[in-house]
């Protein structure tokens, strides 16, 4: 919104600053973190009054210690939907569509969540996998006829693209494109919902994710630099870049209450709409497959679950036992478990052994993030 003031340079020149959108992606970081900071407190005194809190301990990691974390505010993810779209929507051009379907795709996802939090709360199960899926499904199905309409969109959105690859590898018949797109969709919101198990954990990694699709939409948007790095130039997508700020910024200043011990949760209304938002950011550029790399931290935590329940009910059809391949699933708590055992033999405190199991996953997440926005050199 505050693009328009560019349009007043005439009268003085120094508003000629909010057409850069680098300008306006730091102004769009700085407001949401802002934004996060204010809005925290009150968010979650108002969440400990209304008893919106986590209600019982995970029993999947029931040998930690969990009971510390009952009690504590959940729907954390709402202060992260209001900073970013707000600061979105008053940085970045409001009209443009990429912003219009990354911030609805933002919303809606939130909003799935936010109902799959507030059931388990108030009946002690969330919404079920086929509710989720179906709502994912037909908010797909609108982007997709949304991209569809478009000309220009329609074409980008048939295309298969891989890393290393300057040119599109297939071009997708539109039921092959909407399966894809909802593979991408679904995947990533589900992938970052399994990765929030610990604090600060999902909301480091995302903020890594972030920092990566913040260049490369800028990079897309930008038809010198897309042809300089051989990567699909995609007409005003470089609005995103203004999203992906808003998005760095709420997640750090979300971090600021949800480092160990955290202070308040972003439960699934979080997870699920940070995963959309990071996925339709994908989608929108045509970096899908490079998300997986990306996004490494999250592929990694679903593939252990996936993993974990294959091959325990491949084992308990074969030998009447199920058996494990790790000691706990998701992968964090897998090492939860080993950690903590190795603290007890070094006599160190368990108490520090959750905040060092994030900082190496945080660690990991900006590996793959470097290595992920290195790949645009390599065509």
């Amino acid at each position: 919104m505050l693009y328009y003031l560019s349009l007043l340079e005439e009268y003085m020149s120094e508003l000629r600053l909010f057409q850069y959108i680098t300008f306006r992606t730091l102004g769009a970081a700085a407001t949401a973190f802002i934004l996060s900071l204010i809005f925290a407190p009150g968010l979650i005194k108002r969440l400990r009054i209304i008893n919106f809190g986590e209600q019982k301990e995970d029993e999947r990691v029931a040998a930690l210690d969990r009971s510390k974390k009952v009690g504590t505010p959940t729907m954390g993810g709402l202060l992260i939907i209001i900073a970013s779209a707000g600061s979105t929507l008053l940085w970045a051009i409001p009209t443009n569509t990429h912003i219009l379907l990354t911030v609805g795709t933002f919303c809606v996802m939130g909003v799935v969540g936010f109902m799959d939090d507030y059931l388990k709360i108030k009946r002690r199960n969330g919404l079920s996998v086929k509710t989720k899926f179906a709502a994912q499904l037909i908010w797909a199905g609108i982007v997709f006829a949304v991209l569809w309409s478009i000309p220009d969109m329609r074409e980008r959105a048939r295309d298969f693209m891989v890393p290393f690859y300057k040119h599109p590898v297939l071009q997708l018949p539109m039921l092959a494109a909407f399966i894809f797109m909802v593979l991408v969709l679904v995947g990533a919101s589900n992938a970052v919902n399994l990765t929030d198990g610990l604090d600060g954990l999902a909301i480091g990694c995302t903020n890594s994710v972030a920092g990566s699709y913040l260049l490369l939409t800028y990079v897309a948007g930008h038809i010198n630099f897309a042809e300089y790095l051989q990567v699909p130039y995609v007409t005003g997508s470089g609005e995103l870049t203004v999203f992906c700020g808003s998005l760095l910024g709420a997640g750090l200043g979300f971090l600021w209450y949800n480092c160990h011990p955290a202070k308040i949760f972003m439960g699934d209304t979080g997870s699920l709409a940070l995963g959309g938002a990071v996925a339709m950011l994908a989608i929108l550029i045509k970096q899908e497959i490079l998300l997986i790399l990306i996004g490494g931290v999250f592929v990694v935590e679903a593939a252990s679950v996936v993993l974990q329940s294959s091959y325990f009910k491949y084992t308990r059809k074969k030998y009447g036992k199920g058996r494990r391949v790790f000691k706990c699933a998701p992968l964090h708590h897998h090492f939860e478990f080993v950690e903590k055992e190795r603290a007890m033999d070094e006599n160190r405190p368990p108490e520090l052994v959750e905040t060092v199991i994030v900082t190496r996953f945080w660690i990991l997440s900006i590996i793959f993030a470097l290595i992920g926005v290195a790949t645009l050199k390599i065509r």
